[in-house]
């Protein structure tokens, strides 16, 4: 029974803090738009960037030419 003095108040000033941020979010828009950030997730409208040609593949193989380390002559 004790222990409810302590925890009642506890649990009261946790609803009102809960509530003065639920009303804090609404009042600074942060539910104004539910629906764009889900769909900007699916429909990505950006191009995917090309990786560029590595220059073994334009020139052929150059590790032979220049020799790797640990190539013995």
């Amino acid at each position: 029974m004790d222990s409810l003095f302590l925890l009642v108040p506890i649990v009261i000033f946790f609803i009102v803090c809960a509530v003065k941020l639920f009303f804090w979010a609404v009042n600074s828009g942060q539910y104004d738009d539910l629906e764009t950030e889900g769909r900007r997730i699916l429909f990505d409208d950006d191009e995917p960037a090309e990786r560029p040609a590595r220059e073994e593949q334009k020139s052929g193989d150059t590790r032979a030419e220049q020799g790797e380390p640990g190539d013995k002559p």
